[in-house]
This record gives C-alpha cells, sequence and structure tokens, in this order.
C-alpha cells in the first residue's frame, strides 16, 4: 500500500495536543451537581460507566486519525510484470588433450579454460549450454540446460586423460557440438571452440564441420591458447605417466584453419597468450553475443480511502451513541 497524497499525514500530530487537553481538563474536575457531602458514595463500587467514560474521547480521537488517513488517499498497487527471453543456444568445445597440461597459463592451460568457462557460464542467466570435449575423439560432456548447477559441475569434471588423447580431432570436436545444436530452434547459435594444438586425427576436417555450421546458421568462435614460442609441458614415461620433470616444447596453434572456420561461419578468431587474455577473450564473446531481454511492466492503482472514510464515521457514530446513551450526563 502507498499513499497518493502523504503530506495529509502530518495532521496526526494534532492528537498529541488533543489529547494533552483532555488529559488536563479532567484532572481539573468539576462537578455537573453540586451537594453538599460525597462521603456516602466514596466507598460505592465502580460501574462499567466509571471505566467507559474515556471511551468517547478515545472513539473521537481514533475518527480523527482514520479521517487523515482517508485523506492522504491510501491505494493498493497492483503490479504485473511480464518478461520475454530470447536466449541464445552456446555449445562450449574444449580440448582436452594431453598438450592442455602446459604450464604457460596459471596452473595449466586446461585449469584456466575450465574457469574461464565457469565465470562465463555464470554470467549467462537464461540461455541454454551445452558442453563438449574433444582430443583424439569428441564427446559430449552435457547436452544443452539451463541448468547452472549441473553445467557448472560436469564443467569442473573435464580434465586431460577423459578420452583417448593421442592427438587432437578439431573437426571431429566442432561436428559433435553441431550435432548438439541439430534440433535447437533458437534464432541465435553458437560454438565456442577452444584448442591449442593442429587437427591431426579425426574422420571430418575442420573446415568441411566450418561449412556444416554455416550452412545451419551457427556462429563459431575459435580460440587458440598457447603463448607464443616454447611453452613448458609435464614431461611423461613411456607409459603415459608423469615424470615431475618439466620439458620446453615448441607451441603449434594453426592459426589459419581456426581464422578461417570462423570467418566462415560469421564468427572470429582469438588467440589467449595467458589467463588474463583469454578472459577478456571470454568476455569479448560475451558482449558480442547479448541475449535479448523484452520486459512489459503495468501498474494498476486502487483507491482504498473509502474503507478508511467509512471507519472514521463508523467511529463518530460509536462515540455519539455512547455520549448520549451509555453514558448520558445530566444537564
Amino acid at each position: 500500500m502507498q499513499f497518493a497524497s502523504p503530506h495529509y499525514l502530518w495532521l496526526l500530530t494534532l492528537l498529541a495536543p488533543m489529547t494533552a487537553y483532555y488529559v488536563w481538563r479532567t484532572m481539573q474536575g468539576g462537578a455537573a451537581i453540586r451537594i453538599s457531602t460525597v462521603a456516602g458514595v466514596l466507598h460505592a463500587p465502580k460501574t462499567v460507566r466509571h471505566y467507559l467514560r474515556h471511551l468517547p474521547f478515545a472513539l473521537r480521537a481514533a475518527a480523527f486519525a482514520l479521517l487523515v488517513v482517508a485523506l492522504a488517499r491510501p491505494q493498493d498497487i497492483e503490479q504485473n510484470v511480464r518478461t520475454n527471453t530470447e536466449g541464445i543456444d552456446i555449445v562450449l568445445a574444449i580440448d582436452v588433450s594431453a598438450s592442455m597440461l602446459a604450464r604457460d597459463f596459471r596452473p595449466d592451460r586446461i585449469t584456466a579454460a575450465k574457469e574461464v568457462a565457469g565465470s562465463f557460464v555464470a554470467d549467462r542467466y537464461g540461455d541454454r549450454i551445452g558442453l563438449v570435449v574433444f582430443a583424439a575423439e569428441a564427446f559430449t560432456q552435457s547436452p544443452l540446460t539451463t541448468d547452472q548447477s549441473t553445467l557448472q559441475t560436469l564443467l569442473a569434471r573435464i580434465r586431460s586423460g577423459l578420452i583417448d588423447d593421442s592427438g587432437t580431432a578439431i573437426g571431429n570436436g566442432l561436428a559433435t557440438a553441431i550435432n548438439r545444436l541439430r534440433e535447437s530452434e533458437a534464432k541465435s547459435k553458437v560454438i565456442i571452440l577452444l584448442t591449442d594444438g593442429v587437427n591431426n586425427r579425426g574422420q571430418i576436417a575442420p573446415m568441411t564441420a566450418a561449412e556444416i555450421a554455416r550452412a545451419q546458421g551457427i556462429r563459431v568462435y575459435t580460440i587458440g591458447v598457447g603463448t607464443e614460442g616454447t611453452a613448458p609441458y609435464p614431461a611423461v614415461d613411456i607409459y603415459g605417466q608423469p615424470t615431475g620433470d618439466v620439458v620446453m616444447a615448441k607451441v603449434e596453434i594453426d592459426e589459419k584453419t581456426l581464422g578461417a572456420m570462423a570467418d566462415l561461419t560469421g564468427g572470429k578468431y582469438f588467440r589467449a597468450t595467458d589467463n588474463a587474455k583469454l578472459k577478456a577473450i571470454y568476455d569479448e564473446i560475451n558482449q558480442l553475443e547479448k541475449s535479448k531481454v523484452e520486459v512489459t511492466e503495468r501498474i494498476s492503482y486502487h483507491e482504498r480511502f473509502l474503507v478508511w472514510a467509512l471507519a472514521a464515521l463508523g467511529a463518530l457514530l460509536l462515540e455519539f451513541l455512547f455520549s448520549n446513551l451509555v453514558l448520558k450526563r445530566i444537564p
């Protein structure tokens, strides 16, 4: 509830001097009939009229307060808000090959990619997001969903070695992500593909997959992760187990192909050389792919002053009846 004319409420402060005057006048006393002595009635039992003697004033004060509230025009507010969200379907395709364990990112590439992707997911309220991982083969980690809690859990479970990592199948990774969007009815469909290598495995060429994406109206943003030159990699033994040593190896990213894939589908290619750059890339994509949110708000006001005015009238009527019937005085 709100008041259309709240300044009238200041009139309620007049109740204080009214009450003070009534108390002062009551304490002054004054008999209606003079008699020689009241000794005979000093110890007479008090009747109900004695306890109700102040009721007329209380009713009069209540009537005044109710009228002031009615003057302030109390109103009920009915607010209807309708939100229409035109979300975007997004699939994150993340490389989990062994090279993603390189330590040119803190603490390594795959952990940095997971952390930044997690922040990106948290900012995409209302969008459906899916998750695909790929190395020598591709795998759907999560179908399209708006359940951010489940998606974050599945994202945290990504690790190198989750699937066959004897190579990098960029084309297969993109094709699997496209398949997740195949039945999507969203007006905007996006794939963010992150890799640190070159396509050397798989049955589908990256550009072939990009052509399929373009045919289905899917924009592909590609991200190449890795520093310039060489990067430290954890050494492994002949059984593929880490030895604890670190070796320096050349960073090889097929930027030409990644750029061509993005250009073909209307997306954009980015190169991330450290954690800060990677976060900035996801922030830029977040700005480029904004969901459309339309909010319609309708507010209705319902006047309620009549209820308060009738209550004041009722209080005045009760005061009149008590004063002239129940508490009638001798003139």
